[in-house]
């Protein structure tokens, strides 16, 4: 009986632990929704569904400018920390050097600054040097120097991977380092692309502590909602932390049917690399 039992929680405890732990992180994310969809969003149970809350949070123009400054803040740190981690990365690993270690220990630096830190810093480097305050460009700037290591990270991850031979044949038979690397290298690479882009827009998109510093007085969704919690929670604040959690789901969803029908693959494509 004793070593049943002992067999029993051996087997199931690492289950039971994953099921408290789901449980931890994502009830609160259901009370929000419920509440969001419910006419008493104290304790919307049983709910009594009603869309009252999102028609006012779309009605407000104070979210909807926050909702605007937020997308270009994290289309714009997403693309530059992109842009510019794809480049690094295609150095790093295409033509490794002595000190190709200290170029990477440099770039993931970023890791380990506080975002506080990141933000005050810009603050000053742009009010010098740059004489940019209290606005877009400074704030997305910012984002993408904290955004940048995350970016390189996951796109080395593909890289590392990738067989250069690849560019090499396409050189011997005549393509041009651009062509290559449009018609080659790309189309292999685009999904850690893709990775790194979503992630940074998410965490430029939600960031606080950095564009808090910058922005000044421009609203974003973060700051309107930690300027709101202030004076109490009100229902469009569930309204809104449920519609940004529906669009991640929704984008986690679409890359995870992409997934299951091959057209986004994290790593090789032996028949691609046949063909080649």
């Amino acid at each position: 009986m004793r070593r049943t039992l002992i067999r029993f929680i051996a087997k199931y405890s690492l289950l039971l632990t994953l099921a408290i732990s789901y449980l931890f992180l994502y009830l609160p994310i259901v009370h929000i929704g419920l509440a969001a969809f419910s006419k008493n969003f104290n304790f919307p149970y049983p709910p009594r569904w009603t869309l009252d809350t999102f028609g006012r949070l779309f009605a407000n123009s104070l979210y909807q400018n926050a909702f605007g400054n937020s997308l270009v803040l994290g289309i714009g740190a997403a693309t530059l920390s992109t842009l510019l981690a794809a480049a690094a990365t295609l150095g790093l690993i295409r033509n490794p050097g002595r000190r190709t270690r200290l170029y990477l220990a440099l770039f993931v630096a970023p890791l380990f600054v506080a975002e506080v830190l990141i933000g005050i810093s810009s603050l000053i480097f742009n009010g010098l040097f740059l004489e940019i305050q209290g606005n877009l460009v400074s704030a997305v700037l910012a984002n993408a120097v904290h955004c940048f290591s995350y970016a390189l990270l996951i796109i080395a991850t593909q890289l590392y991977r990738y067989d250069w031979r690849l560019d090499d044949a396409a050189m011997v038979f005549g393509a041009s380092p651009m062509r290559t690397f449009f018609e080659v290298t790309l189309p292999l690479i685009w999904p850690g692309l893709l990775g790194a882009f979503i992630v940074t827009f998410i965490m430029a998109f939600n960031n606080l502590e950095i564009s808090f510093y910058l922005l000044g007085a421009t609203p974003t969704l973060p700051s309107v909602a930690w300027g709101a919690l202030r004076y109490g929670v009100k229902p469009e604040l569930y309204a809104l932390a449920t519609a940004v959690n529906l669009v991640v789901v929704l984008g986690l969803m679409v890359m995870f049917v992409l997934m299951l029908t091959g057209k986004v693959t994290f790593g090789h494509r032996p028949e691609r690399e046949r063909a080649v």
